[in-house]
């Protein structure tokens, strides 16, 4: 288990103003890559199983753009890894702006890329290989954020200020969400299937411009230019020496994962595709969603600096947990107001479950090795709890005729999440290793 000072964290060395700037790089580059990778979410489930993989039937069709969607999964964990490497040893701010790169080239080439009538197998094949290139860019960027607002925000206020990177995802799928609305309204579903649906991948280049200039004017965090030594290896390190605060804190978030992309991915797929409902009803819906999910997370977040972070994550995980048999059961009704319940409804609880883990997960890892840490569990918990929730309950649903052992399923992530929990420490209060806090200089 990982020792963590308790010492009392030092008070900042100047006002807020630096504080703020760091939390509005951390959250605008967070933003721009979740909206990266939520994009790819919306497509699978509206398109991409026509445009890329045809005559494979209905359910063959989601289940390939569901299986590409899920290779990016496989791959964050070796995000987390590479760019935790650097991050460790070489810095967070450099580290990040690498990772703000290349998720947006992948994504900017997935709009430009030729469909299957045009390229044949090579069409899937490239989708597959930019969508793996994402999962690889998305590995390395929750945890630096993370540590960014981590390292710079007193122990007293950490919580607070990962809220804001938390928000991030919320704002990301928004717009993600939101671009995928405003075209369902403005094209006719031919031109949509031809053309329209590459326009919110095109736009990514004009956000990573925004994230990158963003970023830029940030320096580096006190903490890590306050630590002496670096890792040579970290994630040998993380193994040998955390791999037990790995596991549980990756099983600990697989029920927000997996409660995540059901309600958003694969509830989309299903309530526009076997239940009939309106694309746009339900995209404005999980707009609606997602201003909820940001409520609450941000609650969350700020309440775990007075009442503890692990404890609001019990809450929430029993919460979740009791919540997801009703998700699906909701959604079948096709009325209006029940969908609506279950989709809000969801998107609240998984806002709860995200809050207070952008000041949890780096505290549970020392200062040389906690870029590593952090990135590694969180993705790790990706993989088990996200990559495979649609494709399970696409298969579940083919099997059972109807979503609602989808839900039990949910429920049994729930179980494992929450024992995961209760066998981790509270860390509300813990001095990051090495920690003086100070304000962020100005780019020289």
């Amino acid at each position: 288990m990982t020792t963590i000072d308790t010492a009392p964290e030092p008070a900042p060395a100047a006002g807020s103003g630096g504080l703020r700037r760091v939390a509005a790089a951390a959250l605008t580059g967070t933003a721009i890559e979740f909206y990266d990778f939520f994009i790819y979410g919306s497509a699978a489930a509206l398109v991409f199983g026509r445009v890329f993989f045809p005559g494979l039937g209905p359910t063959g069709a989601l289940l390939a753009a569901f299986s590409v969607y899920a290779a990016a999964f496989l791959a964050r964990p070796l995000g987390a890894v590479l760019f935790g490497h650097f991050g460790d040893r070489a810095g967070r701010k450099a580290t990040l702006v690498a990772s703000l790169l290349l998720m947006g080239l992948s994504t900017a080439a997935v709009g430009l890329l030729p469909g299957y009538r045009s390229w044949g197998i090579w069409a899937p094949m490239l989708l597959t290989v930019l969508r793996l290139c994402q999962g690889v860019g998305l590995g390395g960027e929750w945890g630096g954020a993370a540590l960014l607002l981590a390292e710079y925000a007193p122990a007293g206020r950490r919580g607070r200020y990962g809220g804001f990177l938390q928000l991030g995802p919320c704002i990301g799928f928004f717009l993600a969400t939101g671009a995928f609305l405003l075209l369902a309204w403005w094209l006719p579903e031919p031109a949509f299937l031809a053309w329209g649906w590459r326009l919110p991948f095109l736009a990514s280049v004009l956000l990573v411009l925004v994230g990158l200039f963003v970023r830029l004017r940030i320096g580096e965090t006190p903490v890590f230019r306050a630590q002496h030594g670096r890792s040579r290896v970290p994630v040998a390190e993380v193994v040998r020496g955390h791999g037990r605060v790995v596991l549980l804190g990756a099983g600990a978030i697989m029920l927000g994962y997996g409660l995540f992309y059901l309600t958003t991915t694969y509830a989309l797929a299903y309530a526009t595709g076997a239940l009939g409902l309106a694309r746009t009803l339900v995209l404005a819906l999980l707009m609606a969603g997602a201003v909820v999910m940001a409520a609450t997370a941000w609650w969350t977040a700020c309440a775990g600096d007075r009442y503890g972070r692990r404890r609001l994550l019990v809450v929430a995980t029993v919460l979740g947990s009791l919540w997801s048999p009703a998700l699906f059961p909701l959604l079948e009704t096709g009325r209006t107001g029940p969908v609506t319940l279950a989709l809000v409804g969801s998107m609240a609880a998984l806002g709860a479950l995200l809050g207070p883990l952008a000041a949890y997960l780096p505290e549970l890892f020392p200062t040389r090795i906690r870029y590593t840490g952090a990135g590694l569990t969180y993705n790790l918990g990706g993989v088990l709890g996200g990559a495979t929730a649609p494709l399970v309950a696409t298969r579940l649903t083919a099997v059972y005729g109807s979503a609602e052992p989808v839900g039990r399923y949910l429920a049994g992530l729930g179980a494992v999440s929450l024992l995961c929990l209760l066998a981790l420490p509270e860390t509300r209060g813990h001095r990051l290793l090495g920690s003086p806090v100070a304000a962020p200089p100005a780019r020289g």
